[in-house]
């Protein structure tokens, strides 16, 4: 059973974003705003709306721009809302390696000034994404006035996993496998292929989804880059990002700050090991809640790792209260 339960915990924790959809339209075929960091590389940023605080959307592994799609329509009837492509994704440049938290945190404060987005911030990251999310409220505390985690993963979670379950229990050693068949097909340029495990390189276009966001999602697969980029922030989740993390603030004072846990993470788990699963993934982030003063860990029913897709709602209601507790903060 281990062998099992070491890919579901680390296929389900990481999982890629298969099920978002895009923006409708041509958003997404082409980028937005190229913010040009010192080292001449640059950064694709999207945003949308008005007001303040401005809500900046993290994804997780393999995450880029596209991800948040009803979350983002909605916030951005009252916040300006923005999301953007970590280096190696979507249409930013690839960044230098290893793509660890610290560097990943680096390109997004540089970014973002470079494109002139300004805080207050309110931060919103998704599994890994929530990981980097707080290594930038590292960087810039005096410009975060709040985040929300969405079953996000935790430093140093391998151990954790292990603890209870043996060793391996948290390994991603299957993702990184097949990232290196499509890094090795990518340099090969045999990509896109028919051929399994291959076939799951390069996404397929959905249906009804316009022809240039599926030639640009087709392109992001095929580079080298691309893989490279995933297989560095893969290899660097448990080491040097989690690192970075223990060498920061260990507590948030009294931060707004709200933990979503999917009730369905583990739900495809043998039915020995689920509940455990659970509860440990539940207790990880309630330990994260108490990091703030104000911090509250809340269960969402009905969702997979993927709550952003599954229940949108959810994230978009978490946001609106910890904006109301910023805000009511800030007038004292």
């Amino acid at each position: 059973m281990r062998p099992l339960l070491a890919s579901l915990a680390a296929m389900l924790t990481l999982a890629a974003p298969a099920a978002a959809a895009p923006p409708p339209g041509e958003v997404g075929a082409r980028p937005e705003t190229l913010a040009r960091l010192p080292d001449g590389r640059a950064l694709n940023f999207r945003c949308a709306g008005q007001g303040a605080p401005t809500v900046l959307l993290e994804g997780g592994y393999s995450a880029d721009s596209l991800g948040w799609g009803k979350v983002k329509t909605a916030l951005a009837r009252t916040h300006r809302v923005c999301t953007y492509d970590r280096a190696g994704a979507g249409f930013s440049d690839p960044g230098p390696l290893p793509r660890d938290g610290a560097a990943i945190a680096r390109d997004l404060d540089r970014g973002l000034r470079a494109a002139r987005i300004e805080g207050p911030f309110i931060l919103v990251g998704h599994s890994a994404g929530a990981l980097y999310v707080r290594l930038f409220s590292n960087r810039r505390p005096g410009d975060v006035v709040g985040m929300v985690l969405v079953d996000p993963s935790v430093e140093h979670q391998d151990r954790r996993f292990a603890a209870m379950f043996g060793p391996g229990a948290a390994d991603t050693g299957l993702i990184r496998e097949r990232a290196a068949k499509c890094l090795a097909a990518a340099e090969a340029r045999t990509l896109p292929s028919a051929e399994p495990p291959l076939d799951r390189c390069v996404p397929a276009a959905r249906q009804g989804q316009p022809a240039a966001i599926a030639a640009a999602r087709r392109a992001e697969a095929i580079r080298p880059s691309t893989w490279q980029t995933r297989m560095s922030e893969l290899d660097t989740l448990w080491g040097a990002t989690s690192e970075a993390l223990d060498a920061g603030r260990q507590t948030y004072g009294d931060l707004p700050l709200i933990v979503l846990t999917a009730d369905g993470t583990y739900a495809a788990a043998p039915e020995p090991a689920r509940q455990p699963l659970a509860d440990l993934w539940w207790g990880l982030h309630r330990e994260l809640a108490r990091r703030s003063t104000r911090g509250e860990s809340r269960r969402v029913e009905g969702s997979s790792h993927m709550i952003m897709t599954d229940r949108p709602e959810a994230v978009v209601a978490a946001v609106s209260e910890v904006a109301s507790q910023a805000n009511m903060l800030k007038g004292r």
